[in-house]
């Protein structure tokens, strides 16, 4: 094979390789389109509300929202998630890992007060870590048949968040996560070992 051929070969190669990335970047971005995630900026807070359909049993929606010692499997931004204690539905849950969008990335490191009140409210609270403040609530909703995972709150971050970037990139961001967490539900349901009881 001459080596025009070769260099022609490897630039079709490289074309349909970008081709596939650019593809594949459309559709799993098209497959977080109909979760509704609203950020925005109250002084130096950040308010959270994300609503994000997700057709399958709710015992398996709660399982997942509260499977913490294997989140960092399914949600790509974790590198640990751990339980460090629980008592009757209280826990005290870890987590690690390092978020990243474009240009921009940080890294954090957080324990939270988990409050589980089943099979349909988790309550989440910083205890420490990277933020200076963080409050969130998330529920299992029934909407004319069709599960919700209704999550809102609010945080304070450490760090200056620009008003408009800043934002956009958080939205962002949350609506790969929660992508990653209704995945992992609809594999979970679709197993033959779906769970039919809460956790």
């Amino acid at each position: 094979m001459s080596k025009r051929k070769s260099v022609v070969r490897l630039c079709g190669w490289f074309s349909t390789a970008w081709l596939m990335l650019v593809a594949a970047a459309a559709v799993a971005a098209d497959a977080g389109q109909d979760i509704v995630v609203k950020v925005e900026k109250a002084g130096a807070e950040i308010v959270v509300a994300v609503d994000c359909p997700v057709a399958a049993p709710p015992p398996v929606v709660w399982e997942v929202l509260t499977d913490y010692d294997h989140m960092s499997a399914f949600i790509s931004n974790l590198e640990y998630s751990g339980i460090q204690d629980r008592t009757d539905n209280i826990l005290t849950v870890r987590q690690r890992g390092k978020a990243s969008r474009g240009p921009f990335s940080f890294a954090f490191d957080m324990v939270r007060r988990i409050e589980l009140v089943p099979f349909g409210e988790i309550r989440s609270r910083l205890v420490s870590g990277d933020l200076k403040a963080s409050v969130f609530t998330t529920r299992i909703v029934d909407i004319d048949g069709l599960i919700h995972i209704d999550n809102s709150g609010r945080y304070t971050p450490n760090r200056w968040v620009p008003p408009v970037v800043g934002p956009a990139l958080i939205e962002a961001e949350t609506r790969k996560q929660f992508a990653e967490i209704r995945q992992e539900i609809l594999r979970r349901a679709l197993s033959p070992s779906a769970s039919v009881l809460g956790r």
